[in-house]
């Protein structure tokens, strides 16, 4: 199987509501998003995209549009942690984006990488998606999410 990876950076905060340690605070993190795709290489004599399973470049743009410009330096809340969405709600104009459950790492990624699924889903008619996602919470830290999971 070949596939293509993209690497993206974003900085967002969040908070673990009931966590045991520090990560019950608010916070943020320098998040590295990792794309990876297959599908069939583009053979189209003439096409800018010729050689390709995508260009690099419009994976950065799917991504940044769907996923990285909605994210980036904004916090990232659960819909049921109803105190920091109060106050969140009570700065005006703050980037606020509420999710479905608790954003740790691996529920992020699957956020994720259920958006960007949708975003790439056979582009070309070539057979393209997405094949894995990484994200990194910290250079040490991250979690994986595969096709089929």
């Amino acid at each position: 199987m070949l596939t293509i990876t993209r690497k993206l950076e974003f900085d967002a905060g969040h908070r673990i509501p009931d966590h045991k340690s520090q990560c019950r605070n608010l916070h943020g993190h320098r998040y590295t998003l990792e794309i990876t795709l297959t599908g069939a290489v583009i053979d189209v004599e003439g096409s800018s995209d010729n050689g390709m399973i995508m260009d690099f470049s419009d994976i950065k743009s799917l991504a940044k549009e769907h996923l990285v410009d909605v994210w980036d330096h904004a916090f990232i809340v659960y819909e049921k942690d109803n105190a920091v969405r109060e106050f969140l709600a009570s700065l005006p104009d703050h980037k606020t984006v509420v999710i479905d459950r608790i954003p740790t790492v691996e529920n992020l990624a699957r956020v994720a990488f259920d958006i960007l699924k949708a975003a790439y889903k056979d582009r070309y008619g070539t057979g393209l998606h997405l094949h894995k996602l990484v994200l990194h919470e910290t250079p040490n830290c991250w979690a994986e999410i595969t096709d089929g999971v």
